[in-house]
Order: structure tokens, then sequence, then C-alpha cells
């Protein structure tokens, strides 16, 4: 998903000819450079994770967008206002990649004062308060259709927004909050864009302040995602020129062949080292490793199970490197399909499911040691003060045997094929659970991203552990892009409906900003929240984590998510097994954003 908030992480080739089909069996489908990798070169290949297609180039996450190589492209382009980065050790604010260079609090913290650096456009305008609130004025007038909107956040929790002058404004808030939260979640989700070169609402119509009425926003919104739509035209649009990062658009495809180039107009902290990126897609993580071999990558990944082959790649001229996230790793449920949805609304019903996954079992046998088991909303492959002991410990430890035994006692009886079968309906404690018919079959069936062996076997995996306890699990298998557009937030008379499990999480599901609150994913409403969770306590938690300064509350999420189960925990693996060229300098963000910028060659 999305940068570090994005859930959503994450092409086929056509074959013509005998080049092509080389070209296919290298794993990349079309484009880029295949040089190696060498000190000194002002090109690098990087590869992309298998099927995770970059098709969105807006610096404002679209529903079913929130693919984090989009927001890692798009923020190479437009600096946010407040970056944050992890790649030292420790997740902060980054200055050197913002278009922020100060903010401060009031002390009843309702409201933050922000100072712009002084920077300016590719094409010499400079970047002011007006950018920023353009941004806000498209935003507020759109929140239905920002894919990060939440309702009762920002910007609903934002009452205004005040320019002072060219390079100071503030915000401010309907009541306080967690400063911490509001710095590191909420402003940092805003990018100044150039109003000058983007207030219009037609290719053909001129630049205006149409944004300042809601009407006139809704139009340039309209207008801007009209032309994001069209991916073939990225790299000669006269929109996506005027930028104020780093890089600029030199080639994107709709296969996912991109090409960033430096901008040499870039007058922040990050200027680019590397004067070309190539940013390689790949149909499997297979594919992608063959080219990897054969010296196309320079910035690449293996396989957790390639683990044991890694002096073939030292001998190749690669250093092997884990990518660890600051993420967690998970199966929606659609507490809306008609069918299962009333058995995964029952809280027996989720403690079978999550009693059936043997967490270090798979850590073991599938990841080889490259993944950590989660217990709850709360990343663990890094430790923090936000993991609560309950979620550490893990509630609802493996055992198929008391799996079984939960569901037996609430009605439900062992078919000849082994899966089991609602008996005794009705809403007692020694019965299914309201809305569940007598008949319903326990099966589940998930939408998987397909192109990782590593996923085909995990899946295989659950749906043998699953069976143990007499859990049905049919697996199908799709692009990541179409896992996310085919499994919305739905209600159960929308066909779209249909679908019960949702897994993009073979780099991990959800990357979180600094502060791992769980806003977007579990409370009601929130923009992340695939399945519908509902539940008035976690909503009352999740508030408190945004709202109080102290510690306690979001530990008492952690511990409290874990047990109600608002989706099946996973493993979290690492985001990859990098292989980095030696001589290549490369840091790597736990939040899985890429920095191209801080990349290097050594002479």
């Amino acid at each position: 998903m999305f940068p570090a908030r994005s859930a959503a992480r994450r092409t086929v080739a056509v074959l013509a000819t005998a080049a092509a089909a080389a070209l296919l069996l290298a794993g990349c489908s079309g484009g880029g450079s295949s040089q190696s990798g060498s000190g000194g070169k002002d090109s690098i290949n990087y590869a992309l994770p298998p099927n995770f297609t970059p098709n969105w180039i807006l610096p404002v996450g679209a529903p079913g967008k929130l693919n984090t190589n989009n927001g890692s492209i798009a923020a190479a382009l437009w600096e946010p206002l407040v970056a944050y980065d992890g790649s030292t050790g420790t997740v902060g604010w980054h200055k050197d990649a913002s278009v922020a260079s100060n903010v401060t609090f009031n002390s009843a913290g309702t409201e933050a004062t922000i100072t712009l650096a002084k920077r300016q456009w590719s094409d010499g305008k400079p970047v002011t308060s007006r950018d920023v609130e353009f941004w806000y004025n498209l935003v507020k007038a759109n929140k239905a259709n920002w894919g990060n909107y939440n309702k009762g956040q920002a910007p609903d929790n934002w009452t205004k927004l005040t320019v002072v002058d060219d390079t100071h404004f503030t915000i401010t808030f309907d009541k306080a909050y967690n400063t911490q939260w509001m710095l590191a979640n909420e402003l940092s989700l805003i990018t100044p864009m150039p109003q000058h070169a983007w207030d219009k609402t037609s290719a053909s119509g001129s630049v205006g302040n149409a944004d300042e009425t809601a009407a006139g926003a809704v139009q340039v919104w309209k207008f801007l995602n009209q032309q994001a739509g069209q991916i073939s035209s990225y790299a000669t649009n006269p929109l996506w020129k005027v930028v104020d990062g780093p890089y600029t658009v030199s080639k994107f495809t709709t296969s996912g062949n991109v090409t960033l180039s430096a901008n040499s107009k870039y007058d922040g902290g990050e200027k680019a080292k590397i004067a070309t990126v190539n940013l390689m897609p790949f149909t499997s993580a297979d594919a992608e490793e063959n080219a990897v071999r054969s010296g196309q990558v320079d910035y690449g990944y293996i396989q957790p199970t390639s683990l044991d082959q890694k002096a073939s790649f030292t001998a190749k001229g690669y250093t092997v490197d884990p990518w660890t996230g600051w993420a967690i790793t998970y199966f929606p449920y659609n507490f809306n399909n008609p069918t299962m949805g009333p058995v995964f609304k029952q809280m027996y019903a989720r403690q079978a499911i999550q009693e059936s996954v043997d967490q270090k079992g798979l850590v073991s046998a599938i990841f080889h040691g490259t993944a950590t088991a989660g217990y709850g909303p709360i990343p663990q492959s890094t430790k923090s003060d936000f993991l609560s002991p309950t979620q550490a410990n893990n509630p609802y430890p493996f055992s198929n045997t008391a799996a079984k035994k939960l569901l037996t006692d609430h009605g439900w009886t062992a078919g000849s094929d082994g899966i089991m079968v609602c008996q005794n309906a009705g809403s007692g404690a020694n019965q299914c659970g309201t809305g569940v018919p007598a008949g319903t079959k326990f099966t589940m069936q998930v939408l998987a991203q397909s192109g990782s062996s590593v996923t085909d076997n995990e899946m295989s995996a659950l749906q043998s552990e699953f069976k143990s306890s007499g859990i049905g699990f049919t697996i199908k298998q799709a692009p990541v892009n179409t896992v996310l557009s085919q499994t919305p937030q739905c209600t159960s008379d929308q066909s779209i409906c249909q679908w019960q499990l949702s897994y993009f999480g073979t780099a991990g599901s959800w990357y979180f900003a600094a502060y791992p609150t769980g806003d977007s994913l579990f409370q009601t409403g929130g923009g992340a929240n695939f399945g519908n969770y509902s539940n008035p306590e976690a909503d009352s938690l999740i508030t408190a984590t945004t709202q109080s300064n102290s510690s306690t509350a979001i530990k008492s999420y952690s511990a409290t998510l874990a047990k109600q189960l608002p989706v099946i925990w996973l493993p979290e693996p690492d985001y990859q097994i990098s292989v980095i060229k030696k001589g290549l300098t490369a840091p790597q963000d736990p939040m899985a954003n890429f920095h191209p910028a801080r990349w290097s060659w050594g002479q």
C-alpha cells in the first residue's frame, strides 16, 4: 500500500520476437539499460518487486493506487512537506528531503506553524505557501476520492490553513493532538504542488485560482486525475515536467519501465548523485533473480530460498543485505462478504483461524529465517516502545487441536472431506452465531499476489494448516494491482463484495509512518480498512493514540487489537533480500520507500 502508509505495496510481458523472448527470460518486461554496475558510473538498474508495476504519478494518493513504488517515484519528483526516513537505523524527520525547514506546535497542541525552505520549481518559479494551499484546497474538496482519507482525520481535523507569507503558514486543528502523530502521520501527507502550472480544469485551459472555490477544486482534481490516468504520456505531459525533487521522468511505460533523470534545476538538500535511474519491472521473482545472475541488475533481490547460494552472488560482485521493514503482514477479512462475512464476525471463528497459523513454522520453512512472527498491529521486526507484552507474547498460540475444539464447541461438525459444516445454527453459546445458517461450510478463499514462489509456498502451507483444523482454504492469484482493485471496501449487496480474504503481503502488507497507529487500517471507515472491520473499543483506542501523548495509549491499542483479531496476523517478511553491486551505496529505508537521490557509486 502504499509509501510508508500505503498498504499496498506493490506486468505482464508480451512475447513478440526472439529478442523479446530473451528479455522475458531475463525477467524484465521491456526497456531499461542492460549495463552492469561498476564504480564511477552515472546510471543504475534497479529491480522492482515482481508484478509491482508503477501506475500513478500524481503526488496525491488515489484509491487503488497506493503502490509503494508510486509513492517513491512521486517523492523523487515532488518532495513532501515533511519527509520521514529510517535508513540510518532510527525512523525520523529527514529534513534534506523535505520542503519544510521547521514545524512548531503551540503549547495547546492545536496549531502548527510551518516554515518553508527557499526552494524553486524546475521552471524557475519559487515554491511558496500558495503551493501548499493548492494541495490543501484540492484535498479538502475531494477528500472522499483521496486514498489516504480517514473520516475525522486529515483534512477533517484541520479547520483552516492560513498563509502568513510566501514561506510561512499555519494549520489549525479542531482539537489538541499528539504532536508526534500529527507531524509523522498527517503533516507528512502534504506535498506542495505547483499551483502556477496545475491550477486549471483542462489541458487547453489557462491557469487561474480555480482551487479557491470548492466547485473549482473539484474540477481541477478531476482534470489532474484524468491526466494521471494516461500512463503512456507521463514522460511528455508538460504538467509532470514542473517538479521540485531531485529527479524528473524521462520514460514511463504501461508495462512498468521507468527512467528517472537527474533534475539539473534541483536546489534542495538531496541532489542526485546518479544521473539516470532505470526502474525495471519483473513478472516473477525467479525472472528477476535470473537477471541478477546475468549481471543486468545493479540493485536487486533474491528469494529466501536462494540464501544458501549467497556465495555465488558475492562471487558475481554483489553484497547481500536483507532489507527489513517497519510493517505488519496480514489477510484482511471481508466482514461484508454475503457468505463468509457472518462467520468472520464470530470471535471464536477468528480465534480458530488464528490458532491454525503456525507462524514460527512458516518463518523457518517458507522464509528461511527472513521474516518475523507478527501477532498484532505493531511491527515486531524492530524494537520499539509501542509494542505491548500481550502482542509480543502471542495471545493465540498455534494449535490445530484447540482450533478444532473451538469450532465443534460452537455447533460445527466435520463433513466427509474433513471440512467443518454448521450443524447447530443460532446465536447461543454453543451455536454457530448470528447470521450463520445451518449447512454453511467453513471454506475461505483468498485472492493472493502472484509472481512469487515464496507466496505460493506460504499459501500452500496455510492451506494444509487450515485443513488440519477443519477449515477449507482455496487460493486464487493475480498481480498485486489486480488484488488491490478487486478486494476493495464494499457493502454486501455489491457484486465486487464476493471477495473473502486478500493478500498483498509478499513484501509486507502495510508499511507505517513513523508513528504506527491503526487509524487507516482498523478504525471504522479507515481508508485502508479494506474488510470494513468496525469495533467501538478499537475506535476509542485508536483515537487515543492520535490525541494523547501518553505512551500507554498505543500499547493498549496493541494489546487489544492483538486479541480482537481484525485480520489474520501473519509473519512479516523482510521487504526483500537485497543484492547490491559492490561499489554502490544504497541506504535501505524500513518504511519501504526507495530514495534514488541517496544512491551513489564509489570511485
